[in-house]
């Protein structure tokens, strides 16, 4: 049990720090040059795993077109574009509010009803974000509201998963969506490749993001899923704006001002909300944290 709890905090954890990752790296590569070459080196890390023998079906295979334009490119293209203008610790606490921006996109797209609790957390989201912005260290109104244009790409991602959970394997569906990016990527990419600036530390740096974001957070977090309760497993989500917090502090020097210490606890509460129903059945909370984790 303690090797699952470790294997869900491992996959956050990673999730957050690949936002300092990709702060560095927009600064010396264009952003489609950073998707094709990071889509295309998790296509080929991930095709061992998933097995793939022939084309998913039309139907399927468009709906993966379609969670790669939202989940893989404009997130990944909105989140580049806001780490240039804003910090790694602001885009970590605003990327926190994607559970609570699924849930509204649910409520309002899917016709879900939400119990008063979760209105509670999609409030307390909103109630962080105005901390932030109140006097956060290295506030963007610019780049801040990039970062959740990411978030919104996200959720939209997340909700046409749930039309297509159980279609292929994750593995299966996670190849075709990073090989159905790098394509996408691939025109603009060309003509943006003189502009790169690659050095060993950039390159070593892409292939670490592209094997913790793409492969091993993945990984480690369905592995996880297999033996810890749901609730305690969407608890762990409550690390990821951590960690970019103390990534964006340690690594990059960025400052941590108290509106972001206000925005982080009202945050943090606001995952919790969402991911710990306490009459939900677990296969109902189950199936909710598997939409949310990509």
């Amino acid at each position: 049990m303690i090797a699952a709890y470790a294997a869900l905090a491992a996959s956050m954890a990673m999730v957050g720090a690949n936002v300092v990752i990709l702060k560095i790296l927009a600064e010396h590569l264009p952003i489609f040059v950073i998707l094709f070459l990071r889509s295309g080196l998790a296509a080929v890390l991930i095709a061992p795993f998933a097995r793939v023998r022939r084309l998913p079906p039309r139907r399927v295979l468009g709906n993966l077109m379609l969670q790669a334009a939202f989940g893989t490119l404009a997130y990944n293209i909105l989140l580049l574009a806001g780490l240039r203008r804003t910090g790694a610790v602001q885009a970590g606490l605003v990327l926190a509010t994607l559970p609570s921006v699924i849930a509204l996109g649910a409520a309002i797209g899917l016709g879900e009803r939400l119990m008063p609790r979760q209105w509670l957390a999609v409030g307390l989201a909103a109630l962080g974000i105005a901390a932030l912005a109140h006097g956060g260290g290295g506030f963007s109104l610019t780049g801040d509201g990039l970062v959740f244009g990411a978030v919104c790409g996200e959720a939209v991602y997340a909700l046409l998963a749930r039309r297509a959970a159980g279609s292929l394997p994750i593995m299966q569906a996670t190849f075709w969506m990073q090989a159905a990016s790098a394509v996408l990527c691939l025109p603009i990419a060309l003509g943006q490749f003189p502009e790169a600036r690659l050095t060993f530390t950039v390159v070593g740096l892409l292939v670490v993001h592209s094997l913790t974001a793409s492969l091993l957070a993945l990984l480690l977090w369905y592995h996880g899923m297999k033996t810890v309760k749901a609730g305690v497993a969407g608890a762990s989500t409550a690390l990821l704006p951590a960690t970019a917090t103390l990534a964006g502090v340690a690594v990059l020097g960025e400052a941590f001002t108290g509106s972001d210490a206000v925005g982080l606890a009202v945050l943090l509460a606001s995952i919790l909300l969402i991911v710990l129903p306490d009459r939900a059945p677990p296969f109902e909370v189950q199936r909710r944290l598997r939409r949310w984790s990509r």
